[in-house]
């Protein structure tokens, strides 16, 4: 049984996840603090973290960065009352694997759980070498080195970089994008794998806004350039 904690201060959202995702066989554990959520997450091996953006102590942001501080494979799915579009690359560039804004359906994020179990699970494989000469990849700690500089990825962005290198030069529309990587065919939007390209272009790219390797092939999708 897949271990889920779930750090929510909002007690009716906690009342009803729990009921959900304990129906759908999930063990759930719950805490409605940021600084004791971070604790909790490091303590007892769960499989996946559910985190709320707002909390009382710590907020979600402060605590999916800690927590990639020590431990960067954990999958965790933020949970956020904001829809702008830079929270929305934040959460990703802090090291969480996806996002759900509320009010959210539940199929929607049951779909999602499953899909970062999912990909939890799978094993790593090699990356080629046909990469940015300036760019070095270290798998085991999933970090990115350019430069000398160190980067972070968060699990969703190592498997679509890893896609994109296995790749190269090819063109790649979004629902393709999601179904190879995500790994289902019903991701609510498209606009997500644009979040990612974003967060990507600002570790790999030497001027985001010109980008020279994650280049958008328009009307297409997107295709890597080594």
């Amino acid at each position: 049984m897949k271990k889920i904690l779930l750090i929510e201060d909002d007690p009716a959202i906690v009342l009803s996840l729990t009921d959900i995702l304990e129906s759908e066989h999930y063990e759930v554990f719950s805490v409605r603090d940021g600084e004791e959520g971070l604790n909790e997450s490091l303590r007892n091996g769960y499989d996946l973290i559910l985190l709320d953006q707002m909390l009382p102590s710590m907020n979600g942001t402060a605590v999916c960065r800690a927590l990639r501080e020590k431990d960067k494979f954990i999958p965790v799915i933020m949970l956020t009352s904001k829809s702008e579009e830079s929270m929305k690359v934040l959460a990703l560039e802090i090291g969480a694997d996806d996002y759900i804004t509320k009010p959210f359906s539940i199929n929607e994020l049951l779909a999602r759980i499953k899909a970062s179990l999912r990909r939890a699970s799978l094993s790593p494989t090699e990356v080629r070498t046909e990469k940015p000469k300036n760019i070095t990849l270290n798998e085991k700690e999933m970090k990115l080195v350019k430069n000398g500089t160190e980067y972070f990825l968060s699990p969703i962005e190592f498997k679509l970089v890893k896609y994109f290198f296995d790749h190269p030069y090819e063109v790649h529309s979004r629902n393709k994008l999601l179904d190879e990587v995500w790994g289902y065919d019903n991701y609510p939007t498209t606009r997500t794998i644009d979040n990612f390209i974003l967060s990507l272009r600002k570790k790999f790219e030497d001027d985001p806004a010109n980008p020279v390797h994650f280049v958008t092939v328009h009307s297409a999708g997107y295709k890597f350039i080594p």
